[in-house]
Parts: C-alpha cells; sequence; structure tokens
C-alpha cells in the first residue's frame, strides 16, 4: 500500500462472523491442535469449569480480528500484530472489527502505518482490542 493512500483517522469495518458455529470452533481446535475442553467439551466446561458452555479460544478471535488489517492492507505489509483478549466469545456471536489508523510516520525503514485495533460482540461489548503496525511504500 501506497502511503498517500493511508491517512490518520481513516477507519475499516469489517464483520468478522455471524452467529458464530460451533464447528467453527472445533475446527479451529483440529487446525491449532488446542483441544482444551473448555472449548471443546460441554460438560467439562459447564460442570467442571462453571462457564455457561464452551466458547472460542482467544487466538481463533484474533485471526479474525486480523481480516480487518489484511483485507484493507495487504497481508505483506503487516510488520506488528499483538491483542489483548478481553472477553470470552461465544458460539452464536457475531463478531465485528474495527481498524483505525492512529498516525503514519516516516522511519528509517520508510513509512509506516500505526493502527488500533477492536473487536465487539453483538452487544457492543469489547472482546478484543489491540494494535499493529505496516510498512508503507513511499
Amino acid at each position: 500500500m501506497h502511503v498517500d493512500d493511508i491517512k490518520t483517522g481513516e477507519m475499516r469495518e469489517s464483520v468478522l462472523v455471524e452467529d458464530l458455529k460451533r464447528s467453527r470452533i472445533v475446527q479451529y481446535a483440529g487446525a491449532s491442535g488446542d483441544f482444551n475442553p473448555l472449548h471443546t467439551d460441554e460438560v467439562f466446561a459447564t460442570e467442571a469449569a462453571g462457564y455457561p458452555g464452551v466458547f472460542a479460544h482467544g487466538m481463533l478471535t484474533m485471526g479474525m480480528t486480523g481480516r480487518v488489517l489484511t483485507d484493507w492492507i495487504g497481508i505483506e505489509s503487516l510488520v506488528t500484530f499483538g491483542v489483548r483478549f478481553k472477553a470470552q466469545v461465544w458460539p452464536g456471536d457475531t463478531l465485528t472489527a474495527t481498524a483505525t489508523v492512529e498516525s503514519v510516520e516516516d522511519t528509517p525503514a520508510g513509512p509506516v502505518a500505526r493502527f488500533s485495533l477492536r473487536t465487539v460482540n453483538q452487544d457492543g461489548g469489547e472482546v478484543v482490542t489491540g494494535t499493529a503496525t505496516a510498512r508503507l511504500e513511499p
């Protein structure tokens, strides 16, 4: 992405998933190798751990959040990406992510855009916040 194509304060929003299915959570467990019973075993999640049910892996939510950036700037431009997990994501949730350009800076390696990230559920509750940087073409 060219430095003139992005401006401080610019924002992109993306619906990441509507009505998250348990099957998607199980698929992620298989792909990642993370079979923690909190994400895959309803009886364990409710009876042993005291949750209302199974919930999505944080890294699944992080990966989905990253799409708001990669769909906008491309994966090849992404330099850093980090998040803070704020709340569980449950089957049935709809997630919407927003990426906002906080700054565009000249660095010795060339121009870099700094982003803030926010993913919310259908009730507006934050489930992920984060930051990212992307290298821009001069």
